[in-house]
């Protein structure tokens, strides 16, 4: 069993492979598939997010191309990115500082709702 079979199946999925089902599909132990693993992360040619699944803690692994972290799926419409649904300013996206401190205020882990005041102190309903 190889690296590259391992990525191969890694990249058949889209949606990631779960390291627990990886070992078993490829007829490995899981102490094998784990070196594998930590070999193709070395690499960077995958990244893996923890998930539970029945219960138990595994890995989700991405092909890094395709990889997407959790974190930025508020930025997502429909797996199109489109960070500016809903705004009504005209401005160029690039150069937008409601747009910038929005996404620094996601990579940060600042709340949304805070982020949204910064952003829109006209709409807070205070006073």
């Amino acid at each position: 069993m190889s690296a590259d079979e391992a990525l191969d199946y890694i990249k058949s999925r889209p949606e990631g492979a779960l390291q627990s089902d990886l070992w078993k599909v490829l007829k490995i132990d899981s102490r094998k598939c784990s070196r594998i693993v930590a070999k193709l992360l070395k690499e960077n040619l995958i990244t893996r997010e923890v998930e539970s699944a029945d219960g138990i803690r595994t890995y989700r692994l991405y092909f890094a191309e395709v990889s997407r972290g959790r974190r930025f799926d508020p930025l997502l419409v429909v797996d199109s990115f489109e960070p500016c649904a809903g705004c009504i300013d005209e401005c160029i996206p690039e150069h937008c500082a409601k747009l910038s401190e929005w996404i620094f205020s996601i990579v940060m882990n600042i709340g949304g709702e805070i982020a949204y005041e910064k952003s829109y102190p006209e709409n807070d309903n205070d006073g």
